[in-house]
């Protein structure tokens, strides 16, 4: 290049990786890259028959480039040397790229040299890109091959051209890299966790401003936001960090870092001389330092799970980032115009649904307008004090959003400190009844819904909001007196169990499964229809909800307060650094928010009521409806009134998402019986899932049960991988965690099924009691599960019947379950009435032996009856639970 030096060659902002021709002037190979990738040069063996540079971009085993230029005097001969060197870069590395100037005739008909060297690279597993000439004189000379791609990425948009001042063609392409391999233009800003300690944090941010106290609500936020941001940059100010900084793991210390260094120099040592003396002592400080690996990483481990112990969604995220590899359901592109795509869609999304309720938002808008006026009720909220707040600073999920001035969990360990500036800030907000404006911006986290599913699609993203942290606080609030107003006045409809104290999934599906069984057992024929609500929160009509707020009660600063909550709200799509533009919100309730499932249930309370209006009986956890209509299997006309109520509900819900069963005794039964939907005949399914559970026409719940205990060995497979990091006690709540919960889910509809089904799940419960306990394949089982104090598959259902009986008897469960047990009432005084007895249907209302076995309100009453009776009167939950499990235990073992 006449003296001049390649890297003065480069424009700015990139550099040059340059392999020399060993001999001779002028020749070798060389790259010219960007500075922000994070590129480095790997040394490799060179050759007289080719020149080659190796490159490696990101981590040591995630990319690797491999640039080659074969003379033209080596072309006649297969080149073994390169083979071998793209051969063991194909082992370490997870995706190569091999591409350059091969001097090889690689035309449609190979021969000789060419033909062997395209089949060692294609037994390598490296794909050839190239499919037309790369020259002026039709050969296909310059090759791009690349391996580890198989699951999309890669080479793309690759084109190739002449140029006028060289008889070799321009191959241009993009190339797709694997995540965290780009710096993404400049290093990220951080706050070092080491710098942020609460004492230093409330000394810097001071006491509150008396003179502050009367001011607004929004000014008060404003200083809040404005103190706190000043407070976290004087102890842990902002610092640059780079994003390839290899990040080292948790649990490793400094003393493992002096081993590791202690450790490379014997290795120094050993190299240099290859004495045998230094290799047993290499050798026994590599065992040395592998125990203690093993020992850091156990103790780690331990104290994530001693700290999540008693919170099963923090121990569930601990386990989750053991088991599962990290940037699992991310996005492939995280840039400011996919977040603006994202933005546009999750609106047109809801636009599109609202268009199709025009007509019954119109409808409901005038009945709820018409309603008589109800009475004032709750027209102010209490204001709260000192010790109310630390309570709900100590209880709420520590999770910050990107709008919080300062790290959320800082907030929950200084909340000693900063109660009474949150003490100022909620009251303001109560007696105003204004919820702040700067707090109603909401974060869109796009979540894949499935990781098998294709993240280029965003209909398979979930929009996850991340709300500010005082936001929430003032919520939780709310929330907890709006809730005792609930309960107080019974507003909420009877069969929803979602998102209220003591119902659930659980309690919803014994009851829905009962009613079948009962039905069965009168020898009618019952269809269950499924019904999903489109874009459920995400839809809500802000004027109808107000008017079903006011019609249940609510005045003054409370429906000023939730109106304000409501209104004027907003929302942006983040994806890592990059944001979209802020998008106003008309409709609906944020995904996230701590009000929101509240408002919900209320804002659906009349679905319900339409429905049983019908003589159609339902059930309903949040957006998901279970209608159930039963009916002698002669009287065909009655599946008629079934579709008559699914045309009043059909504006509310999605017909591509709805399932029908049929539930009866023989399956020809149900010929003619398919219900209609919006003009589209729903087709009757021989199982579906309800909430978790899946439901087959006889309910016989064997494919449930084996879909649980195939989901439970899975998992139990993946906990095994943490054996040689856990000791027995982590082990075991590791265990209870992710298999026995599975085993447990809904176990109370496993009563009384057969020793064939319930079997499957006690082969797994006894896999796990061996996990624990270490024990060998052939090992006897009971022994385990008495050592572990454990109940066997079958008790475990009997000891959950009992518990939902427990609670329907003490008010402390759904009033659909209380109404299925009764106490028992003799006709004349007898010494059993003061047993605390429970009334057992007859023979003649329950015909059936499964029936008898199986249903909630036949076996629930038979099973308390046979308990003792201190055990019956046992005066709380909590006692009854430990007295049931002693009981059942010595039943089971003894």
């Amino acid at each position: 290049m006449g003296g001049v030096n390649l890297t003065q060659l480069c424009p700015p902002g990139y550099s040059v990786q340059h392999q020399p021709r060993s001999g001779g002037r002028g020749g070798g190979v060389a790259v010219v890259y960007k500075d922000s990738i994070p590129l480095t040069r790997c040394p490799v063996p060179q050759s007289t028959m080719f020149e080659c540079v190796h490159l490696r971009v990101g981590d040591r085993d995630r990319l690797g480039i491999l640039l080659v230029y074969r003379p033209p005097r080596c072309t006649t001969v297969s080149p073994p040397e390169l083979a071998e060197v793209v051969s063991g870069l194909a082992l370490e590395s997870r995706r190569l790229i091999v591409l350059g100037d091969f001097n090889v005739h690689a035309e449609a008909n190979l021969s000789g040299a060419a033909q062997d060297f395209m089949a060692a690279m294609a037994t390598m597993g490296l794909s050839q890109l190239i499919s037309g000439p790369t020259h002026s004189a039709g050969h296909t000379l310059d090759l791009v091959f690349c391996q580890g791609w198989e699951e999309g990425g890669g080479v793309e948009e690759l084109t190739i051209a002449p140029l006028p001042w060289t008889d070799h063609h321009l191959i241009r392409f993009r190339l797709t890299a694997p995540p965290n391999l780009c710096r993404g233009g400049g290093p990220k800003m951080v706050r070092p966790r080491r710098l942020m300690d609460p004492e230093g944090f409330l000394t810097a941010l001071g006491e509150f401003p008396a003179s502050s106290a009367g001011d607004p609500v929004d000014a008060l936020v404003s200083l809040w936001n404005g103190e706190m941001t000043r407070a976290i940059d004087t102890i842990a100010p902002e610092r640059p960090l780079s994003s390839n900084r290899a990040k080292p793991a948790p649990w490793f210390t400094e003393e493992l870092a002096a081993m590791k260094r202690k450790k490379r120099e014997l290795e120094c040592v050993w190299r240099s001389e290859y004495n045998e003396s230094d290799r047993t002592r290499l050798g026994s400080y590599l065992r040395a330092y592998a125990a203690a690996i093993k020992a850091a990483r156990r103790v780690h481990l331990a104290a994530n799970i001693a700290s999540a112990q008693n919170r099963p969604a923090a121990l569930f995220r601990v386990i989750r980032g053991l088991l599962t590899p990290t940037n699992q359901g991310g996005s492939p592109d995280n840039s400011a115009a996919r977040c603006e795509a994202f933005a546009r869609f999750f609106a047109d999304k809801v636009a599109l649904i609202r268009s199709d309720f025009d007509t019954i938002l119109t409808a409901v808008s005038e009945d709820v307008t018409s309603a008589p006026a109800c009475p004032v009720l709750l027209d102010s909220f209490q204001l709260v004090e000192l010790e109310d707040v630390d309570k709900i600073l100590g209880e709420a999920r520590p999770t910050t959003c990107i709008l919080d001035p300062c790290p959320s969990w800082l907030v929950r360990e200084a909340r000693g400190g900063l109660a009474e500036w949150v003490k100022v800030v909620v009251n303001a907000s109560l007696w105003e009844g204004k919820f702040p404006a700067s707090l109603k911006m909401a974060v869109i986290k796009p979540l894949l819904k499935k990781p098998s599913l294709d993240p280029t699609q965003f209909g398979n993203f979930r929009p996850i909001s991340n709300l500010p942290y005082l936001g929430k606080v003032l919520e939780h609030v709310v929330a907890s007196q709006l809730q005792g107003f609930l309960v107080d006045t019974d507003f909420l409809d009877p069969a929803q169990s979602g998102f209220r104290p003591g119902h659930g999934t659980e309690t919803a599906l014994v009851a829905l499964v009962d009613d079948l069984r009962r039905e069965l057992d009168r020898g009618s024929v019952s269809l269950l229809v499924l019904l999903d609500l489109s874009a459920a929160f995400d839809t809500v009509d802000h004027g109808i909800l107000l008017g079903r707020l006011a019609g249940m009660g609510l005045g003054g600063t409370v429906l000023q307060w939730l109106h304000s909550f409501l209104e004027c709200r907003s929302q942006m799509v983040s994806l890592r650094d990059a944001c979209s533009a802020s998008q106003p919100l008309t409709c609906g309730v944020p995904q996230g928010s701590v009000l929101s499932p509240m408002l919900f249930n209320i804002y659906m309370k009349p679905l319900g009521e339409i429905i049983r209006s019908f003589g159609v009986r339902c059930h309903l956890y949040a957006d998901d409806v279970q209608l159930c209509h039963s009916f002698p299997p002669v009287t065909k006309e009655a599946v008629q009134v079934l579709n008559r109520c699914l045309a009043a509900v059909s504006d509310w819900m999605n017909p591509d998402k709805t399932e029908v069963l049929l539930v009866s005794r023989k399956a020809e039964q149900g010929i003619g019986l398919q219900p209609v939907l919006d003009g589209v005949t729903l087709p009757l399914k021989a199982q579906v899932r309800s909430l978790g559970v899946i439901l087959d026409s006889s309910l016989s719940l064997e494919p449930q049960v084996s879909a649980v205990a195939r989901g439970a060995f899975a998992q139990l497979k993946l906990v095994r991988q943490l054996r040689p990091y856990l000791g027995k006690p982590d082990l075991a709540t590791v265990v209870h965690a992710l298999v026995t919960s599975r085993l447990d889910y809904c176990n109370a509809l496993y009563v009384g099924l057969p020793l064939k089904t319930v079997r499957k799940l006690q082969l797994v419960q006894r896999e796990a009691a061996r996990l624990i306990t270490g024990a060998a394949f052939r090992e006897r089982t009971t022994p385990l599960l008495r050592q572990l104090h454990w109940l066997p598959i079958s008790y475990r259902a009997q000891f959950k019947v009992l518990a939902l009986a427990y609670k329907a008897l003490n008010g402390s469960g759904p009033a659909y379950l209380s109404e299925r047990v009764s106490r028992y009432d003799p006709p004349r005084s007898l010494r059993s009435s003061d047993e605390a007895l429970l009334a057992v249907p007859s023979a003649s209302q329950v015909r059936l032996a499964g029936t008898r076995d199986r249903a909630f309100s036949v076996v629930a009453p038979r099973l308390w009856n046979a308990l003792p009776i201190e055990v019956r009167q046992a005066p709380s939950l909590l006692s009854f639970r430990r007295k049931v499990k002693t009981w059942l235990w010595g039943q089971a073992f003894e």
